[in-house]
This record gives C-alpha cells, structure tokens and sequence, in this order.
C-alpha cells in the first residue's frame, strides 16, 4: 500500500503578520477523519515561538485536504499551534475563534473573503518595466491582452489547485494594478472561511515557486498613486438573509460604527497607508455605509438593497488580515455585545 505524504500547515510567530510554515509528515495510510491524523511537533525557536532551552511546539491537525499538488492520496494538514502541556500556544487565533463560532452557532454565520494580493518578481510588482512605471491604472482591472495582464498561467494554476483541494473557491479576477490578482472563498461558516483562506494562500505561495515569483500582501505594496490589497470580507447571518433583513444589516452597521477603532488594530498591518480615502476606501479613521458605496467602510451591495436582505461587505481589512481575528471580531460585535480586541 502507498505511503501518504501529509503536510503539515501552521501560523508561525511573526509580528505584526504571521507567515505560513509547513513541513512534510509520512503516513502508512490515507485519514478517513481529521482525528485519525497524528500530532505533531516542531521547534518553535526558529519560528519565533519558544525559546531555545524549551523549544517544543505542538501541532494539532484541525482540517485536512487533498493535496493538489502532489496528487494521490497525498493531503494538506491545517494545523493549530500548542504548548508543550497542551494549552493553546499565544500565538494560536484559531483558538479563540473556535469558542466563539460555538457560542454564535445559532445565528449561522456565512463569510465570504475576497483576497487581493501582488504577485512579485525582483522586487517590483510582475509585468513591471525593469525601471519607471507603466501605464497608470485603469486598463488592468479584469483585462485581456499580454499589455495589461501579467501572470495569469500562475494564477489558472491556482485555481485549479484550490478547486482540485475542494476548497470553496468562488472566483478569481485581475485586479487595478498590473500584476494584482484576487480570489474569492466562501461562502461558508468562520473556520472553514478562515482555515480555507490560509490553505488558498499557501497554495499561492507554493506554485509560485515553479515560476520564481512570490506573493506579497502588503496592504500598500506600491506607494503613490496605485491601488492598495484589501481582504473584503462579506459577511450574513440567519437574519439578514430572511425577510426584513435589511433592517438588521443597518443595525450590524451602527454596532460597527461603535467598535471600529477595535476592529482596525486587527484588521491587518500597515493598513493606514490603504485607508487613505482614495482608491476606494474610506479613510482609517473614519466609518461610513451605504448602498452600493466603495468609498465606505460597508458596503451594503445593490442586490442586497433591491431584495431587503443578504449580507454586507466589510471593505476595511487588509489583505494581510488574519481571517481567524477578522471574522472573531465580526461575530462578536455582529451577534454578541461588541469586540474588544
């Protein structure tokens, strides 16, 4: 019988933006449950999550899928950071969101989040002239052609990749800069958005590799007159779906208003040089929705409007967002009494 090759994915202890980690586990057999996959552990000194006199770390598989790149019965393993006795590692977001995705179950939560990101090649943005600037934006948003698009072969790969990992992939698109991409996941409930989201990203990562082009998701990657990298998240409940949901959406709008500041300081890195009111956005310190509005800190979309339910679009976080905070923060001031950070 085949050996299977697992491996294994987690956040790493970088500040102010955690990078992905993995490394490769040898089964003799294919897990027919996330249980039956075996911890594991790793040395968390070299990832900025222990000390060296105690440096063991514990991997704790969480959710697996088919690994599109190696084939087979090969699997991708997410994992959540611990302790060496067990308690959640300081570093483990997904921790908290777990108790908090139980404690709002009822109110099924949908989250859809459309990551922006900057495919990078020797240090400028892919598709760029070696010195100056090309063309200013406007003919790169889902354009066609080789003068407007650059990178698509990596990118048609990585949505194979997602599709083929059965990830909720829901569609891809060029974006207002040459050489910025974006994907969308979802809909689907806080973990599996979350954890989907950060497999997505180290699928990018990886066949990036085959092409010597890296990803970055800066939120500003080039300053000045060019577009920054959000992480939109569209976000539903029970209630804004069903009749009168509108009303419900503009009463989570006036929640929001009064937890901003808290959702900002986890709302990604660096994320002022973004919200600068320009570049559809609305400035950092300010928050405003309304219909169909990308100048705003929520967007409630038409479709939403005409039916008088659905979701909302919150168009604050950066594309280095952490989804296990961003959609934490979303519950808790959404369907709880307000995020506190």
């Amino acid at each position: 019988m085949p050996k299977v090759q697992a491996e294994y994915i987690w956040l790493d202890g970088y500040k102010p933006t955690a990078n992905l980690r993995s490394k490769t586990k040898i089964l003799d057999v294919m897990p027919n449950s996330v249980t039956a996959i075996p911890e594991w552990g790793f040395d968390g000194s070299s990832t900025r999550q222990a000390e060296g006199h105690s440096s063991d770390c514990l991997l704790r598989p969480v959710a697996f899928y088919h690994d599109p790149i190696r084939g087979g019965e090969n699997i991708l393993v997410m994992c959540e950071v611990f302790n060496a006795d067990g308690t959640p590692h300081a570093t483990n977001t997904r921790a908290r969101l777990r108790k908090v995705a139980e404690k709002y179950a009822d109110y099924d939560a949908w989250f859809g989040i459309e990551q922006e990101y900057v495919l990078m090649e020797n240090g400028r943005p892919l598709g760029w002239p070696k010195d100056g600037f090309p063309e200013p934006q406007g003919g790169y948003y889902t354009a066609v052609g080789a003068g407007n698009i650059a990178g698509r072969n990596l990118i048609e790969l990585h949505t194979q990749a997602c599709l083929d990992a059965r990830l909720s992939i829901a569609g891809t698109n060029a974006e207002v800069m040459l050489g910025q991409w974006e994907y969308q996941i979802g809909a689907v409930g806080p973990l599996a958005v979350s954890d989907e989201l950060w497999v997505a990203r180290w699928l990018l990562q990886r066949l990036g590799e085959r092409f010597g082009v890296s990803v970055t998701l800066d939120a500003k990657p080039v300053s000045g007159d060019w577009n920054g990298s959000g992480a939109h998240t569209n976000f539903s409940t029970k209630a804004t779906r069903a009749e009168g949901g509108m009303k419900v959406i503009e009463a989570a709008c006036e929640k929001l208003r009064t937890t901003h500041a808290q959702h900002i300081r986890v709302y990604g890195a660096d994320n002022e040089k973004r919200l600068t009111g320009l570049h559809e956005t609305c400035g950092i310190n300010e928050f405003k929705y309304g219909v169909s509005h990308r100048g705003a800190s929520i967007r409630i979309p038409m479709a939403t409007a005409h039916a008088g339910r659905g979701y909302f679009e919150d168009r604050r976080p950066a594309a280095n967002m952490d989804p296990y905070l961003v959609t934490t923060a979303l519950l808790e001031t959404v369907c709880g009494e307000g995020f506190q950070g």
